[in-house]
C-alpha cells in the first residue's frame, strides 16, 4: 500500500506525492477544492518503479497553485 503525502505550502498552493502524477493531481485539486482549469500544476517527479518493480519505488510528486 502506497502513503500519499500531502504538504500545504499555504491556503493556495500544496505538494503531493502519490502513486501516479495523476493521482497527485486528483489528490490535490480536491483539497484545494478547485478545478483544473483554475491552478498551475508543475510535476516535480515522475513516477519510478525501481529496478524490476520490485524495490525503490518512487511516488510521483507535483505542486498545485491557484491562479487568478
Amino acid at each position: 500500500m502506497v502513503d500519499n503525502k500531502i504538504n500545504m505550502i499555504n491556503k493556495d498552493e500544496i505538494e503531493v506525492e502519490a502513486k501516479t502524477a495523476q493521482e497527485a493531481i486528483k489528490l490535490a485539486l480536491s483539497k484545494l477544492n478547485v478545478k483544473k482549469s483554475k491552478v498551475e500544476i508543475s510535476i516535480l517527479r515522475e513516477e519510478n518503479k525501481g529496478l524490476f518493480s520490485m524495490q525503490g519505488t518512487k511516488l510521483a510528486k507535483v505542486r498545485i497553485k491557484k491562479i487568478r
